[in-house]
């Protein structure tokens, strides 16, 4: 399923275009669904879980026992409990496959680590560090993660201070975590655009060297 439908993704189109117009700069965008399957992580939760019930048996048996005043407590009965172990944890497996329950159980700075990564790893894929002045720039959205960064390569980095973004880099992500990834994605563009035709103006023998379209993971 694609993130933004055809007008959203024919609207950024457009927008990078209209920006790259007034600058040296390159803009590329890339979003992810997710920067990571995080399969261990919800394993991890079920079979500790899963692992735990003799445990919460034994305890709660012997808890309800205290309180009816049965002293000392008999030996709680685990027969048939291994059974119910397995059957936890498979339930527990496929229940942390929902995509939505899944990312609650990452922690937030693996979930920061997995897309900063994919992040670079896009920049190096989509050719951005290639321009013949080092003035790519790449706007990153993993949606799962509610991540965006903007990573400017050399030309760019080296006379803008990477927090110049923050202000962009923080609206795109509102806007991501309220659903409306379109609208975020080409308001970020249009500011980058302002941005970057502010301290690099378009030369005149400049040329379109990357692609304007939106590259979805």
């Amino acid at each position: 399923m694609a993130f933004l439908d055809a007008q959203d993704r024919e609207r950024l189109r457009a927008a990078i275009e209209a920006a790259e117009r007034r600058t040296s700069g390159e803009l590329v965008t890339v979003i992810a669904r997710a920067s990571d399957r995080y399969r261990y992580i919800p394993l991890l939760w079920a079979a500790v879980i899963s692992l735990s019930l003799p445990g919460l048996v034994g305890y709660g048996t012997w808890l309800a026992e205290y309180l009816a005043g049965d002293w000392p407590p008999a030996s709680p009965d685990f027969s048939g409990l291994y059974v119910w172990q397995l059957a936890s944890f498979a339930l527990l497996v496929a229940l942390f496959q929902w995509p939505a329950l899944k990312m609650r159980l990452i922690p937030r700075h693996i979930c920061r680590q997995r897309a900063a990564r994919l992040a670079r790893e896009q920049f190096l894929v989509q050719g951005i560090g290639s321009t013949r002045d080092r003035t790519g720039v790449l706007i990153f959205v993993s949606v799962a993660e509610h991540y965006v960064e903007i990573i400017a390569d050399q030309g760019i980095y080296t006379r803008v201070d990477p927090q110049a973004w923050s202000d962009i880099v923080d609206e795109l992500v509102r806007q991501v975590r309220a659903g409306r990834v379109g609208e975020g994605f080409v308001a970020a563009v249009e500011s980058c655009g302002i941005f970057l035709a502010t301290h690099f103006p378009r030369p005149a023998d400049d040329r379109d060297e990357l692609p304007n379209h939106l590259i979805e993971l």
